[in-house]
């Protein structure tokens, strides 16, 4: 799991196949590393084209999810085991390295009060058996800090990481995401610092969530602590230029961010991978 990747909400967030047909022929297009491939309804899915697709154009592949209200870890534990259990095969299936995204909930899950030990039993409970699953099946599972805004549960690499060692399984990982870090760290080089041993994935996104590099991420910051650490992990540009109205609710965007793809992927993209080159990061800038 490492190099250069793009979520594929840039084109879809629907995974169907011409949802899939169009999202890894812009990636080639790109000569990205690899595709993240959201499971939002992870049964639909056509394992068998993907991981075909996939095959032909030389593309590796990371899958998300983001727990559904029903099957939240902190409430429903059972369920959520079953829920990334299902979503695990169905990534094994492609041939994808890794699940990761919020494991553990949703992104509206607030309860207006701090996180609970029982809630923290219960997600621990969910992802170390969902872990186990993993591991079983050849994949890596991972953890994303998000913002405070979208959950209670695990905003910062410190929870993180706690979450990820208290499991202990040595597939599991942390995912961070510099939009969430941008609001939530006490400096954005801190938080890759503490997650250091256990970080694997980074989101690569605007403050807006639009084209990096015209925001308000300090992008030198990032990338100085990611050649600190010796990253080797994987950096996945995601922005939400193309994200459908009927999800602008899930992550609260309300208005475009970036005027088309080519803005963002033409000048944002070519902006990540000059950053990396120019602070070391050869494998992952080329």
């Amino acid at each position: 799991m490492q190099g250069f990747g793009i979520h594929a909400s840039m084109w879809t967030m629907n995974w169907d196949r011409d949802g899939a047909e169009q999202a890894i022929a812009g990636a080639t297009k790109r000569n990205l590393d690899f595709i993240e491939i959201p499971l939002g309804d992870a049964p639909s899915v056509d394992a068998g084209h993907t991981r075909e697709l996939l095959g032909r154009n030389r593309l590796r592949a990371v899958c998300s999810l983001v727990l559904p209200e029903e099957a939240w870890a902190s409430r429903r534990p059972d369920a959520a085991i079953q829920h990334l259990e299902i979503a695990i095969d169905k990534a094994a299936e492609m041939g994808a390295e890794a699940l990761t995204g919020v494991t553990y909930g949703g992104t509206n899950e607030r309860t207006g009060s701090p996180p609970t030990q029982a809630e923290y039993d219960n997600i621990t409970r969910a992802l170390a058996a969902a872990a186990r699953r993993a591991k079983s099946r050849g994949i890596q599972l991972g953890v994303e800090a998000v913002n405070r805004y979208e959950s209670h549960l695990v905003n910062s690499a410190e929870q993180a990481v706690a979450m990820v060692e208290r499991i202990g399984m040595d597939n599991m990982f942390v995912h961070l995401d510099t939009f969430h870090m941008n609001i939530e760290e006490k400096g954005a080089a801190n938080g890759i610092l503490v997650a250091r041993d256990h970080l694997k994935y980074m989101h690569l996104s605007e403050s807006d969530r639009g084209t990096p590099g015209a925001g308000n991420v300090p992008w030198d910051s990032i990338f100085v602590a990611l050649s600190a650490i010796g990253f080797r992990g994987a950096l996945t540009l995601e922005s939400f230029v193309s994200m459908p109205p009927e999800m602008a609710g899930d992550i609260s965007t309300w208005r475009p961010v970036a005027r088309d793809e080519e803005e963002v992927m033409g000048i944002g993209l070519s902006f990540l991978r000059g950053k990396a080159a120019q602070y070391g990061l050869h494998d992952l800038g080329a």
